[in-house]
């Protein structure tokens, strides 16, 4: 991809500004354009982001906005799912990726909206297998627990944009969704002096017009090849089915989404590497 500055909306950077410097968050029922707007009242200054540009230019407008449809399905046989690699093979060009190429690799994913306590005991895991992998935050996410996304950068894992509001993409308007995107990349930058280049569009909802504003900002939309209902942490599922799930599931190429919410994901996660390093497997975060 070619690096090139890209001049985004002096709104959105003011907007980005007041979070970071006064510390101030929205309130509830609040949108993202009325807190744009109160920023527009203290600053016009027009700044700069330093997303790299995917090198893809087009009109975004000119896509669908129509939403799509999609999920990994069930996985038999530890064959890869055909509805991501129909997907990948669709929307590709945009810079969207479902799973890695065919191979014994695995590429392992959190999502991480708020904290219930166990990202500590993931990442104490992460360091003993001497495994990475990817933690798609949001905005409320890093404010909230700047020292174990401090962490996850230190120890050499990759922090993803998982948007500012965890707004479903398709059900906003295009300039909100790229709000949405570089108010998240810019509070980061500014916070943690590290660079996001990759997306995870918050339910898995997205467009073509979506990945298409995703590629043109700069980013990789990174989605999944394998899922299971962890995220609900009062309807967790026990330990047993929770590994039955995720090993029974392991495909090649796989991108494995967990949800660092769930208790039975962290106590077996060391099991769950071990077991799948042992089938031949090895855990990448080269996408």
């Amino acid at each position: 991809m070619k690096k090139e500055k890209i001049l985004t909306r002096a709104i959105a950077c003011a907007a980005a500004a007041c979070l970071v410097f006064s510390g101030c968050s929205m309130q509830n029922g609040e949108t993202p354009q009325e807190a744009t707007n109160k920023a527009e009242e203290n600053s016009t200054n027009v700044a700069e982001t330093t997303l790299e540009a995917s090198g893809v230019r087009m009109d975004i407008k000119d896509y669908s906005s129509d939403s799509v449809t999609w999920g990994p399905g069930n996985i038999k046989d530890h064959k890869r799912p055909t509805d991501p690699e129909n997907l990948q093979n669709k929307y590709g060009e945009l810079n969207a990726q479902w799973l890695l190429p065919e191979g014994k690799s695995i590429c392992l994913t959190f999502d991480e909206g708020y904290e219930n306590g166990y990202t500590a005991q993931i990442l104490d895991t992460l360091a003993e297998k001497n495994i990475k992998a990817i933690f798609f935050c949001t905005y409320d996410y890093v404010k909230d627990n700047p020292t174990l996304v401090r962490r996850m950068i230190n120890e050499g894992h990759i922090v993803g944009n998982h948007s500012y509001n965890h707004y479903n993409m398709t059900q906003i308007d295009l300039e909100t969704a790229s709000d949405e995107i570089t108010m998240m990349h810019d509070y980061v930058a500014q916070m943690f002096q590290y660079e996001m280049k990759y997306f995870r569009f918050p339910e898995g909802a997205f467009s073509e017009q979506t990945i298409a504003l995703a590629a043109d900002l700069g980013y990789r939309s990174v989605f999944w090849s394998f899922a299971y209902a962890d995220w609900d942490r009062d309807n967790q599922p026990d330990e047993a089915e929770a590994y039955n799930r995720i090993t029974s599931s392991v495909h090649d190429g796989e991108i494995m989404l967990l949800h660092a919410v769930s208790k039975s994901n962290a106590d077996i996660l060391g099991r769950v590497i071990d077991d799948i390093e042992k089938e031949g497997y090895t855990f990448t975060i080269e996408l």
